[in-house]
């Protein structure tokens, strides 16, 4: 397939944006059950919130680059019932919606209990608000996995590791995000945060690599006999029926040579595992922002390329009636 910048911009940034604001939330968690020690973050949330929302935003605003005609772009939500597509372009600016609630009702330290749960619980406003804006959270991240793991015809997104590397690449990219915000507000979270980034970019190593593997391994369910319903033996392509290029050649094929897409493939790995990882575990030793800092633009851009990479690797069935151009 063809990598749309816009596209690896849009899953990027939303993946950030989500993964910070459950970076957030799971704090707030932790401190209600005693797990960390109990502290007036409310600055801290909105603020965290508000670069959330920001990274949201921005992700939505690529997006629109990839439209011929964005001023139809409110129709991608019609088709609810049947496209992941339009469930997307609907959770989206609900997730935003919750997380900037949950931000502000923190930034007016609306946290007075409402009631006790069973055990004794206090639940304010904040913590309704943050667990709806949890279940969009993970619901937007389902439905943009969706978009690409339930395409029968693309083997190499088909498969439920899809959904679970968006999930944990976001994640990774989303606490990251959360252990240089509190590194640079100089919290006590730092190293929560940071702990909970190795884990999920640990992870994310492991599953990346597992759907490599798994892609790796597959063949092909098309050829050209089956393609065109000749049966011979000997079947080579000469021409693609036109001229030069067109729609399907620019848009089903990336016209990379097989060792860059195989550079692109090492250099992710590199840059969104192996060197942020590297960097977190420094920055236990050594406090400050600079370390969590330099592992999330390192991180991010490998998970641009990463992004670029898992378009790339899809190989789309209709180019076998594309392999040459007269």
């Amino acid at each position: 397939m063809h990598p749309a910048f816009s596209v690896i911009f849009l899953t990027t940034l939303i993946g950030a944006g989500q993964g910070l604001f459950l970076a957030l939330y799971t704090s707030q968690v932790y401190s209600l059950f005693k797990l960390l020690p109990t502290q007036h973050m409310g600055l801290f949330y909105a603020v965290g919130a508000l670069l959330a929302v920001l990274l949201l935003v921005a992700g939505l605003v690529a997006s629109f680059f990839h439209l011929g005609h964005p001023e139809r772009a409110w129709r991608a939500a019609s088709q609810w019932r049947t496209s992941w597509l339009s469930r997307e372009v609907i959770v989206l600016p609900v997730a935003m919606l919750f997380i900037a609630l949950w931000g502000a009702a923190h930034y007016h330290d609306l946290t007075r209990p409402l009631f006790q749960a069973p055990g004794g619980t206090e639940v304010d406003l904040t913590l309704i608000l943050g667990f709806i804006a949890t279940i969009a959270a993970f619901a937007l991240f389902i439905c943009t996995g969706m978009i690409y793991a339930s395409l029968k015809f693309l083997q190499e997104w088909h498969s439920p590791l899809t959904i679970i590397n968006f999930i944990l690449l976001g994640s990774a990219s989303g606490f990251l995000t959360a252990t240089t915000l509190s590194a640079l507000l100089d919290t006590s979270l730092t190293h929560f945060y940071a702990g909970w980034a190795l884990l999920f970019t640990v992870a994310g190593l492991v599953f990346r690599g597992a759907s490599l593997i798994r892609n790796k391994r597959l063949r092909p369910k098309s050829d050209l006999r089956s393609a065109i319903g000749v049966r011979h033996t000997n079947m080579a392509q000469k021409a693609q029926g036109a001229m030069g290029g067109s729609f399907n050649t620019r848009e089903f094929f990336h016209g990379k040579r097989d060792s860059f897409v195989r550079s692109i493939k090492y250099i992710f790995i590199v840059l969104a595992f192996v060197i942020p990882a590297a960097l977190i575990i420094a920055s236990f030793y050594r406090p400050g922002y600079l370390l969590p800092l330099l592992a999330f633009g390192i991180q991010y851009v490998g998970l641009i390329a990463e992004r670029w990479y898992f378009f790339a690797e899809a190989r789309h069935p209709q180019n076998l009636y594309y392999q040459s151009i007269a």
